[in-house]
């Protein structure tokens, strides 16, 4: 693979897309039973065009991630694809633009709510990496990002009052706020980070992961049969993470807190699965949202997610 070729992959940072391909997974099945039907309108080319939409408006983000904090990445990281001179600013402008479209036009075909929730994101991808990265409204607009990822998912349906309804809507909010907890214990991932900040921000984590329990707990939206054993992986997620949140905790140095921030980010693929297990019931197609871990762990061993 050539320096440049790598150098746009690294840019994208491109094992991370199938976390949010995950969420798109998760929404869709959240309101339609199958991907595949031989009944009525096939389901999967409107799921497809939605994993378009996903993957152009996330990889969009991460594009301008990097296009906003060249200047700061020359003195924290020159070795990343813009300081390095490998991709030039103009060039990662027009990338990221040209993604953003492609999601905004994705999810246009779909209909009119997934546009507007389309919409919605570009604003917050805009938001967050133009500015608001930094403050203190940072990790709730990276939340926010996330809950609107899920929805976009959820967003094939009749009008845009559906999606903000049970169980799309809690489980979003769920995850928003375990990706509010990842984004504070990344922010100081270049350098070594204080045992404070990341012990809050795993709180957080906790607390996301725990609503999301809660939710499968009471919720009369999940298949009876599949609650117990849905509880039980949530359970094992979280003792998994805990143990690397605590050991980035005792070794604050950036090594070690970027592999929990892969580990976490990874994790959103098992939690969307489960969430599928749940409240979808399809064994089958929660195995094949799982699978989306093999390219991203693959991938990220030659491009990393942070």
């Amino acid at each position: 693979m050539s320096p440049r070729v790598l150098a746009y992959l690294r840019l994208l940072r491109l094992p991370t897309v199938f976390t949010a391909l995950a969420d798109i997974f998760l929404g869709f099945l959240l309101t339609h039973p199958t991907l595949i039907s031989d009944d009525g309108p096939n389901p999967l080319p409107t799921f497809l065009l939605l994993c378009a939409a996903s993957a152009g408006l996330y990889l969009s983000g991460m594009v301008f991630n990097d296009y906003f904090d060249r200047l700061i990445d020359a003195q924290e990281r020159p070795d990343r694809p813009i300081p390095s001179g490998l991709v030039s600013p103009v060039a990662a402008f027009r990338l990221g633009m040209g993604l953003m479209l492609i999601g905004g036009v994705s999810a246009a075909c779909v209909g009119m709510p997934s546009l507007l929730v389309a919409a919605m994101l570009c604003a917050l991808i805009i938001g967050y990496d133009g500015g608001l990265k930094n403050s203190p409204l940072g990790p709730l607009v990276m939340g926010s990002c996330r809950v609107g990822n899920v929805l976009l998912g959820a967003s094939a349906v009749p009008s845009l009052s559906a999606i903000f309804q049970q169980p799309p809507l809690p489980i979003a909010l769920g995850l928003g706020t375990y990706i509010v907890g990842v984004t504070l214990f990344a922010r100081q991932e270049a350098t070594v980070s204080r045992r404070g900040a990341l012990l809050g921000a795993a709180t957080v984590i906790n607390i996301g992961v725990v609503a999301l329990a809660m939710f499968v707990n009471k919720s009369e939206s999940v298949v009876p049969e599949h609650r117990l054993p849905a509880l039980g992986i949530l359970a094992m997620i979280l003792f998994t993470l805990d143990r690397r949140l605590a050991v980035a905790i005792t070794q604050p140095n950036p090594p070690v807190v970027q592999m929990a921030i892969k580990v976490l980010l990874l994790s959103l693929v098992m939690l969307d699965a489960t969430l599928i297990y749940a409240f979808n019931g399809d064994v089958e197609l929660a195995m094949g949202t799982v699978a989306l871990l093999i390219p991203a762990i693959g991938l990220s061993r030659m491009i990393s997610m942070t």
